[in-house]
This record gives structure tokens, C-alpha cells and sequence, in this order.
């Protein structure tokens, strides 16, 4: 792998110098999810490699990857971490989460650009309802221990949620949680405000497409020009569903008292491949999901709601991983094949050009690497 990668290397910085020529702007709202379960992935300097060729300046890691850390030092790419949900229970305790920051965080910063820290990953939609409990308590804990450290004003605590924490989402002015979280969630979003910490959310517009293909236009949640939807209380347009189910947590945010929390996108993406009953994943719509939104962050959009606040997006995920458990899907989201390989054609370079965002060339190339009116909140 290592000759073919080093190769590969050379393509993309070719491709890259050729691409930067016409566009040379970094994407100030754009980030990438740089997951590891697999065993065939490169070293983490040639990762970095990879992200500074794309002028991709953040990243997420779902751990504290020692190696990563490392091995992101002196460079630009903006870093979030991750507390592992097993860790949870253990960093309730103040000490605990003195030492966990003190160990996995204080030795590599500023060195290492580490900006966000994500205390866990989906645990309100998770399968042990017992992590509810710890997650708050393991925020207020860690956040504390970076304040021993004066290293707060640096380091955003917050914590990835799966739009399943939604009871409604249609129209997005309709957006509120689910009643079973009305005790715990309004902790979640004090601590958030009083920190100035985001409020992340993994929105996946395939998921509801694949479990309604019938009923939903491929074209709305892929950014293909469409009809959209006009909510019917605020009146505003949507010509995406990732839009939609943003301002649907806003709204749901703002019922809860807590209108002027940022929301962002910690993941969205399309998988290239699937099983038989998993519809819609496929390469001509990854291709073009991943490429009409790197367009719409390039232009730094924000939502319909907030149309004047660019909407930070994670991108799932920088690499197929092959370990990943689950449905087909699961180990097929890359960008990237693991030996440096487009996985699909995302159409960086023909976001220079006139290229129509809707091309669908998936070139496997070497490139280096209710019935009622509801009450509205207008957040």
C-alpha cells in the first residue's frame, strides 16, 4: 500500500496545484469526519497530508488517538475530539476528568490545534438509556478540568445527537423534542449557552429518503433543483431537506428557551454502496449529494432561517472503513478508498468551472490520496 499511496500522493497534489489554480479559498464552514475502524487505512501523517492537498481545515476523530494528535501538530486543521460513551460514567468525577484532560488534551495543545471536544456521540438515541444520566454531569466535569487548565476559551465541550431526539421535524416549525427528554435536555442546552458551545446534530437526509422513497423527492434531498417545500407557519422555502432538519432543531431549540444556541452539523453524507433494501445508496448519489453540498458550503450558506449565519457542516466520512459492523452502508460513506483512491468523483475541481452541479461522473481515479396550527417560536 505504501507505494501505491505515495503515487496516489502525487496525482492529488498535481490535481490539487491545477484545482487551486483557479480557486484558491479555504472553506471556513467545512469539515471532514476522519473515522479509523478499519485496518487497511494510511498512517495519520499521510492523512494529514491528504486534508492540507484539500485545503480541509477541520477535522473529527471519534477518540484521542495519540498518533493523530501527534501527528496533526504544527499543521492549520482545526481538531475535534471524542469521550468515548463507555468513558462517560468514570468522567462524572471532577478528578477523573482533571486527569482525562490532562492526559489526552493538555500535553498535545496548542500544538495541536484541538478546538471541540464531543463528550460522547448519539447518546439520547443509543441503546443504554443509563449513558442519559452521566452525559451532562461528564461535560460539566471535563469543562471544568479545562478551566484548571485555562484552556475553556479554546476548547468547545459539546456533544453529537442523532435527529432521534426529535419527536417532531415536519414542517420545521414544528420541531420539538421528545417528551421522555423534557427533564434532561434543557440541562444539555443551559450548559451549552453558559459555555457559548454549539449544539451538534448528525443530519442524514439518505435515512429518510431510504425509509421513504415513495413519498419523498430523491431530487429535494440530494440539492437537485426541485419544487422544495414551503413551511406553512413561517412561510419559508426549502430547497433541501439537510436545511430543513437543521431549522427543525432550532425550533425545537427556541421551545425550549434557548434561542440563541448555533447549531451545526457534526454529520451528514450519502453511502456509495448498500444492501438490497437499503435504497438510494449508490455511487451516482453520493457523488452528487457530497458534491451539491460542498457547493452550498463553498458559497458559506446558512439555512432559510437563518440565512445570514453560514451553517457549519461535517462531512461523514473522509474514508471507507472496513470494520465498521452493520448494514453495507455503514463501511461505504468515504470519500476515499483507504489506499488514496476517490471512492467517487466529488467534483472539487469543477467548482472553479461552469461544471453542472448535477454531473454525475463517478471516475474512480487516483486523486491522492397534527391537525392544529402547532405555536411557532421564531428562534
Amino acid at each position: 500500500m505504501g507505494t501505491h499511496f505515495r503515487i496516489a500522493m502525487l496525482h492529488i497534489l498535481l490535481g490539487i496545484f491545477l484545482f487551486l489554480s483557479g480557486f484558491s479559498r479555504e472553506v471556513e464552514s467545512l469539515g471532514i469526519n476522519y473515522g479509523q475502524v478499519a485496518n487497511n487505512l494510511p498512517p495519520p501523517d499521510k492523512v494529514l497530508d491528504l486534508l492540507q492537498a484539500l485545503k480541509l481545515t477541520k477535522a473529527r476523530i471519534y477518540d484521542t488517538n495519540p498518533q493523530v494528535l501527534t501527528s496533526f501538530a504544527n499543521s492549520s486543521v482545526e481538531l475535534i475530539v471524542t469521550v468515548e460513551n463507555e468513558m462517560l460514567s468514570t468522567l462524572m468525577d471532577p478528578q477523573q476528568a482533571l486527569e482525562w484532560v490532562g492526559t489526552h488534551i493538555r500535553p498535545y495543545f496548542p500544538t495541536t490545534n484541538i478546538t471541540g471536544i464531543a463528550v460522547g456521540n448519539e447518546v439520547f438515541s443509543g441503546d443504554d438509556t443509563t449513558l442519559i444520566n452521566y452525559l451532562v454531569p461528564a461535560m460539566v466535569s471535563i469543562h471544568s478540568a479545562l478551566v484548571r487548565f485555562g484552556l475553556e476559551q479554546y476548547i468547545k465541550v459539546s456533544t453529537p445527537n442523532s435527529l432521534a431526539v426529535l419527536e417532531e421535524s415536519y414542517p420545521p416549525s414544528s420541531g420539538c423534542f421528545r417528551a421522555e427528554l423534557n427533564g434532561i435536555m434543557p440541562q444539555l442546552l443551559q450548559f451549552l449557552e453558559s459555555t457559548n458551545s454549539p449544539f451538534w446534530i448528525n443530519a442524514y437526509p439518505y435515512f429518510a429518503y431510504k425509509d421513504n422513497p415513495t413519498k419523498i423527492s430523491l431530487d429535494y434531498v440530494l440539492f437537485n433543483p426541485s419544487a422544495g417545500m414551503v413551511d406553512p407557519y413561517t412561510k419559508l422555502h426549502y430547497d433541501n431537506m439537510l436545511y430543513a432538519q437543521v431549522d427543525a432543531v432550532i425550533f425545537a431549540i427556541a421551545r425550549m428557551g434557548f434561542s440563541g444556541l448555533e447549531v451545526r452539523v457534526s454529520e451528514t453524507g450519502w453511502p456509495s454502496k448498500g444492501d438490497p433494501n437499503e435504497i438510494g445508496a449508490t455511487l451516482e448519489n453520493a457523488a452528487i449529494y457530497n458534491r451539491n453540498l460542498l457547493r452550498r458550503q463553498y458559497e458559506n450558506e446558512g439555512t432559510p432561517l437563518r440565512p445570514h449565519m453560514r451553517l457549519e457542516i461535517y462531512v461523514f466520512a473522509l474514508f471507507n472503513e472496513d470494520m465498521k459492523p452493520g448494514p453495507t452502508s455503514e463501511r461505504n460513506y468515504g470519500l476515499f478508498q483507504p489506499d488514496g483512491t476517490m471512492a467517487y468523483n466529488v467534483g472539487l475541481f469543477a467548482l472553479s468551472s461552469t461544471t453542472s452541479s448535477t454531473s454525475t461522473s463517478t471516475s474512480s481515479a487516483s486523486i491522492s490520496l397534527t391537525s392544529s396550527s402547532p405555536q411557532v417560536i421564531i428562534p
